[in-house]
């Protein structure tokens, strides 16, 4: 379509001040009737939306004239977990710091209050979600197992997925699924969701006696879904 303007040459990124540097998406519209951005929360990515006739040179001295904007909104905003060193990280309800420790053996493990990661720094991202992908493994199947027998309700299987769009699942075969990333939910999160996919064993939709179901595991249910909508997404983000 004619009028459209040209933003394949416009950066992928700009550095604003104290947020360093920023991704950039560039939006072409038909409909917008002037140039506006907006920051994708959780990704911390700055939207520009330019409409028909705009030209690149105006659309990026915009955004060069709104830094000050920019770099407000981005300080304002929560960031998502990150899985680098020295950060703290949640797991099962507690805090732990990353602390890279090159000269030792083992990959990534517990000690203390820190997650303790090994080898080049180049590997403590995908270590420490190795590291969370596992542990999540054995602690969730056994936080399943422990609330499975308080409540005579019994999964047939329990898989533990990197997923992010949904944090379980049940089947009509009885198989839950959970994402790796709910182990670092707090407590009365876990409990709710594991009691939410649970409940699915009885009631397999959200009606009304699925919902009596759920009250009679866990107290947590309001609690832990304004903590889902609140805090849930930084989770998803966390890398």
């Amino acid at each position: 379509m004619t009028g459209l303007p040209n933003t394949q040459n416009l950066p992928k990124e700009i550095n604003v001040a104290a947020q360093g540097v920023v991704q950039v998406v560039w939006k072409q519209s038909i409909r917008a009737k002037r140039l506006s951005l907006r920051i994708a929360p959780y990704e911390h990515t700055l939207i520009v939306t330019v409409p028909i006739g705009c030209r690149s040179e105006q659309a990026l001295a915009f955004v060069q004239a709104n830094h000050a904007w920019i770099n407000e909104r981005l300080q304002k905003l929560e960031k998502p977990p990150s899985f680098s060193d020295n950060n703290i990280i949640p797991i099962q309800g507690k805090p732990y710091r990353i602390m890279h420790a090159p000269k030792q053996q083992g990959g990534a493990w517990l000690e203390a209050q820190y997650l303790m990661v090994s080898g080049d720094r180049a590997f403590i991202n995908r270590r420490v979600a190795d590291f969370l992908r596992s542990h999540a493994t054995t602690a969730l199947r056994q936080e399943v197992q422990a609330m499975a027998q308080s409540t005579d309700l019994h999964p047939s299987r329990v898989d533990i997925r990197d997923t992010s769009s949904r944090w379980g699942s049940c089947s009509s075969s009885g198989r839950i699924m959970l994402s790796w990333r709910v182990i670092m939910a707090p407590d009365i999160v876990r409990h709710y969701l594991i009691a939410h996919e649970l409940s699915h064993l009885k009631h397999m939709n959200h009606g009304p006696l699925f919902w009596q179901q759920v009250a009679k595991i866990t107290p947590f249910k309001q609690q832990a879904e304004t903590w889902l909508r609140q805090k849930g997404p930084l989770l998803l983000h966390a890398r």
